[in-house]
């Protein structure tokens, strides 16, 4: 009883420490926004991205007489490149300013360990995801939407291989398995329309009507890969 108990407080953190995260990440973003040129207003104003070699103008600080570098590039992509590096900063601060005191008021039927615990992980993220950025900021430009659409599919199959959906009704019969299937179809479209040019949108929405495809094939085809019925037919000698 006391462990059913637990793993029902555990599911309840983990819901809420998720909507906790996504308000610090939104209100981060917005925070962001506000800050950048022009200021106070929700876009920003850059300058045109014409090639990767932009996004690393440090890599081509002059050096007249081939012995001494002259450090005086700027950021050719400006806010782009910079932004990030603001909106990780305030995702930090965000984070350490609300989710100690949020998570030691409402997440109290869990062990101190278990209820810090993302923060500890945030720690490490952050740090690595700024040093993604400062290496490949250019390189994840160009390539985001295909990371997207391939990084959805891959945690799609395994969330649901792990879940042991087959069927439709495996899916149907809790809606936190919903909720996670219309988010990772609203990441499909996302990726879709990111990859399609602007001037050519109206041509590639209905490449849209893909979305639901990659999860439809799994559910088809799950119990042809069931491995007891694979270890089975083995045996059979079939």
């Amino acid at each position: 009883m006391a462990q059913l108990k637990y793993m029902e407080n555990v599911g309840s953190s983990a819901l809420f420490q998720h909507i906790t995260a996504l308000f610090e990440c939104t209100m981060a973003a917005i925070i962001t926004l506000l800050v950048s040129e022009p200021v106070g207003v929700l876009y920003i104003r850059s300058c045109r991205v014409l090639m990767l070699s932009d996004w690393y103008t440090m890599l081509y600080n002059p050096s007249p007489d081939y012995v001494t570098t002259v450090h005086c590039t700027h950021e050719a992509v400006y806010p782009l490149y910079t932004i990030v590096f603001m909106y990780y900063a305030f995702c930090l601060v965000l984070m350490m300013l609300l989710r100690p005191l949020l998570v030691k008021k409402i997440a109290c039927g869990l062990g101190k360990s278990d209820r810090f615990k993302s923060i500890y992980a945030a720690l490490y993220f952050f740090p690595i995801l700024t040093v993604l950025q400062a290496v490949g900021g250019g390189l994840l430009y160009y390539a985001f939407p295909y990371i997207i659409l391939v990084l959805s599919l891959v945690t799609l199959a395994v969330y649901m291989s792990a879940s042991e959906i087959e069927n439709c009704y495996d899916l149907l019969v809790r809606k936190k398995r919903l909720i996670v299937l219309f988010s990772h179809w609203l990441l499909h479209a996302y990726g879709i329309i990111s990859i399609s040019r602007v001037d050519k949108l109206e041509q590639d929405l209905p490449l849209l009507a893909l979305v639901p495809t990659p999860a439809l094939f799994y559910l088809f085809t799950a119990k042809f890969t069931e491995p007891s019925r694979i270890l089975s037919e083995g045996a059979n000698g079939h």
